[in-house]
């Protein structure tokens, strides 16, 4: 079983982690694209993922909570999700960057392919692959583990981004295609559907096929047939004995 776990950075209400004019949080986008993320990788096999944060993002789970949580699970890999920040005003500040263990191993060849197909995705600004040492989760959690900033909340062409559903399917499925790409996490094969052969019509014979209902010694309970045939639309008649 590949274990997988995803931590969508900071808690609703963390002070400070929002737009400027606070018309979006950053664990609203970041819980968006991990809960997508979830949903994704459900469809490999002998893929198990492990959400880290309050779903409900009322409470931020420290970090230190967050990495122990992964390494006591024996994570095979981890990613945190986050939107960036430039300041806490407007900023023309802008684009994607992807977080890694020291410049080197494992966690930097993923870091590597996480950013190219992010900004391949995207076509917003590379601003490449740095040093995550400073990033806690980065640097403490026993398994491979990368940060992605998405774009900023601070640039109001980016923040657009960051608040539309396409934009945070779109770094989702990147994310996902680019982290089973390198595991070589295979799909489950989805059974098809078997395919109804459509009925033949019955074809006449040209021969005289008769359907008996009933018979019957009183003639009143012949008729009384009859007459409920007929209002059913078919066209009796009584041979009489």
């Amino acid at each position: 079983m590949f274990k997988i776990t995803l931590s969508p950075g900071h808690g609703k209400n963390t002070p400070g982690k929002r737009c400027p004019d606070d018309s979006m949080r950053e664990w609203e986008f970041n819980c968006a694209v991990v809960t997508k993320m979830i949903d994704l990788f459900s469809h490999y096999k002998d893929v198990a993922v492990k959400r880290l944060d309050d779903p409900t993002g009322k409470v931020d789970i420290s970090v230190e909570k967050r990495a122990q949580t992964s390494n006591n699970w024996n994570a095979d890999y981890h990613l945190d999700v986050h939107a960036n920040a430039a300041g806490d005003n407007w900023s023309d500040v802008n684009g994607i960057e992807t977080f890694s263990y020291k410049l080197s191993g494992t966690s930097f060849e993923i870091a590597k392919k996480l950013q190219k197909a992010l900004i391949n995705a995207t076509g917003l600004k590379d601003r490449g692959v740095k040093n995550g040492d400073c990033f806690y989760m980065v640097n403490t959690t026993k398994a491979p583990a990368n940060l992605v900033e998405c774009g900023f909340m601070t640039n109001k062409n980016e923040a657009a981004l960051l608040k539309s559903d396409a934009y945070r399917d779109k770094v989702a499925n990147t994310l996902v295609e680019a982290i089973t790409s390198h595991f070589k996490l295979q799909k489950v094969q989805e059974q098809p559907k078997p395919v109804e052969k459509p009925k033949e019509p019955i074809k006449p014979d040209g021969k005289l096929h008769k359907v008996q209902v009933g018979a019957f010694s009183d003639p009143k309970n012949a008729d009384k047939l009859a007459e409920e045939l007929k209002k059913k639309g078919y066209n009796p008649f009584i041979v009489k004995g």
